[in-house]
């Protein structure tokens, strides 16, 4: 909702600076329709050129992200940590092999069952259930799996930033395709140089509301929506960090309460849980 009051409060001070400065609303009124035409289908059309269907169905779901903000908060960190207690602990007390009926079914499992949130998450899921079973396979070099997992989260936020990186591709176009459209005006405006200064110059304030519009879309609106996309997914990154974090804990040979304090001291601080609200929700929560 931020992101819906910031933009509300920035239209309100452009435009009512304009207003009490005895500026009029006719001239914009007017033309808005036909700059916002083809500033914005320019926009659009340069946005299909540029990527694939996937790409564009995914930089589309960015704006429910831009909206709402990061999906993992103090509590779901809580219920990853409990999860992955149950797991490194299962591991250290009856031999990786206990992990299986969990991993190799996580839609049965009633660990995964008892944290529905984290059972619809596919890439926790997957990275959970992967790098388990990759343990039980014997592959329990710590450095090894912790420079895969490594890589794995670079490119799982690299795919996730494309969506970022549109927008602000559109913010760096917005203000090149308002001069277009101002261009544009300019042309119209030279075809009728016969006619009287006050209609030229209405014809001329109506080219300029193509420069204004570019200008406040890209640094207004899509320039802070992608630097607003980009902080979001960063900090549901700092979700699957934390699983890294105490799988590799775990392979290093640390106890399972270490293990989670590992992951725990990887989330994000505002959403990061005290040791005391862990400890209770451990104690507290029962799987199996």
């Amino acid at each position: 909702m931020t992101t819906i009051g910031g933009f509300v409060f920035l239209l309100g001070m452009v435009f009512g600076g304009y207003l009490i400065a005895g500026g009029k609303f006719d001239i914009i009124l007017h033309s808005l329709p036909y700059e916002m035409m083809m500033i914005g289908g320019a926009a659009i059309g340069s946005f299909i050129m540029s990527n694939s269907v996937h790409d564009i169905k995914h930089v589309l779901g960015g704006f429910g992200k831009i909206l709402k903000g990061s999906k993992y908060h103090k509590h779901e960190y809580v219920e990853l940590l409990t999860l992955l207690y149950f797991f490194v602990r299962l591991a250290q007390s009856k031999g990786a092999m206990a992990l299986e009926p969990h991993i190799e079914k996580p839609e049965e499992s009633v660990a995964f069952q008892k944290f529905p949130k984290i059972a619809k998450d596919k890439v926790a899921i997957t990275m959970i259930c992967d790098y388990l079973r990759m343990v039980g396979m014997n592959a329990d070099d710590p450095h090894q799996i912790e420079d895969i997992m490594s890589k794995e989260l670079k490119k799982i936020a690299a795919e996730e930033q494309h969506a970022a990186h549109s927008f602000q591709a559109l913010a760096d176009a917005l203000p090149a395709l308002g001069i277009v459209a101002a261009v544009l005006g300019v042309i119209k405006t030279m075809a009728s140089i016969d006619k009287p200064p006050a209609v030229l110059g209405g014809m001329i304030g109506g080219a300029l509301v193509g420069t204004f519009l570019g200008i406040l879309l890209a640094y207004g609106m899509m320039g802070p929506m992608a630097a607003r996309l980009k902080g979001v997914i960063d900090e549901d990154c700092k979700f699957y960090e934390v699983i890294r974090a105490v799988i590799v804990a775990h392979l290093h040979g640390n106890a399972p309460q270490v293990a989670v304090e590992a992951g725990r001291k990887t989330a994000p601080t505002h959403s990061m849980p005290s040791f005391q609200e862990l400890e209770a929700a451990l104690q507290e929560t029962q799987i199996g």
